[in-house]
Order: C-alpha cells, then structure tokens, then sequence
C-alpha cells in the first residue's frame, strides 16, 4: 500500500539512539520487536500483505554519536487497532546495536486533512462559479421589456411597426 491509496491514520513517532543507526537499522527493529507481540490480527508482514499497512517512512539523522529521527506509518486498520500499533512502537528499546526510545508524536486522521482541503477548495470554485447577483427589480424589468420586444407587429401596406394586438384593439395611437 502507498500512503495515497487508503489510508486513514498516519502515526508519527519519534526516534532516538545512543549510537549511529541508519534508516534499515529502525525498519528492522520495529519489524524484528513487533513480530508476535500484538497476535495474528496486528502482525505487521500480514498487515502489509493486505494492504492495511504502509510504506514504513524513516527519517534519521546522525550527530555527536547519536541518531535522532521520525518515523511515519501510514494505516488504513480502524482506530482502535491504529492506537494499539502506535503504543506497541514504545517498547521498542534497541535500534541495531544501540539503546534507543522511540515515542509517539500523533496519530493524525488523514481523513479530516483531506476533508479540510476538500472544504477549502470547494470554497475557490465557489467563488470562481458564481455569477454575479441580478437584482428583483432588474430582473422583473428585464422580463417586462423582453415582452414589449417580443411583441412587435407590423400593420399596413408599408409595414409600420406597432404594439401587440394592433388589430384586435378598438384604438391605435399614432
């Protein structure tokens, strides 16, 4: 599963070693320390072969002998579940060969972000779609003068113009 497709909830945590790690030592640690801990519903290789998990994104810097980092898990597993996940990568101690901590910043419901968005774009196009107001009285007179247009009729030999029923009135204005 990529993180666009269905994901619901992404958990950030945090990440710090006493020592130099790299991206493969996290992903390593938290599938090896994982692995049997939350039972057959939550194991994180089935999770992933069902699409219920994410690409595992491990961002890790190194200074003075130490490696601080985050960690980003995109999940589409119910809430419940996504909390159970998220609290399970706190026992995590050892990264490599270093001691480590890793904690959870958030768990971010992707789908209110997305509907934030939603909401703010359906604002622009709003603003984009809207024509600008007629009015009442413009318009009524707009329909009155649609009717003395339409109504034009001709009388005579030479074609004269003249009102709507010219000759069905008992009198002409001239």
């Amino acid at each position: 599963m990529y993180e666009q497709d269905t994901t619901k909830y992404r958990i950030h945590l945090a990440v710090q070693t006493d020592g130099v790690v790299d991206r493969s030592d996290v992903v390593g640690a938290i599938f090896g320390q994982i692995e049997g801990l939350l039972g057959s519903e939550l194991e994180l290789r089935e999770l992933q072969r069902q699409g219920k998990l994410g690409r595992i994104d491990v961002k890790v810097s190194s200074k003075l002998g130490k490696s601080l980092g985050e960690i980003i898990i995109p999940t589409s597993i119910d809430r419940a579940e996504t909390a159970i996940l998220a609290a399970s990568m706190e026992t995590i101690t050892r990264v490599g060969p270093c001691t480590s901590e890793i904690s959870v910043i958030q768990i971010e419901d992707v789908r209110i972000t997305k509907r934030t968005q939603i909401i703010e774009r359906a604002k622009v196009l709003l603003l984009e779609f809207e024509e600008p107001g007629i009015d009442p009285e413009s318009l009524i007179d707009a329909v009155r003068e649609s009717q003395r247009i339409e109504k034009i009729a001709t009388i005579g030999l030479d074609n004269v113009p003249a009102g709507p029923n010219v000759l069905l009135s008992d009198a002409i204005i001239v």
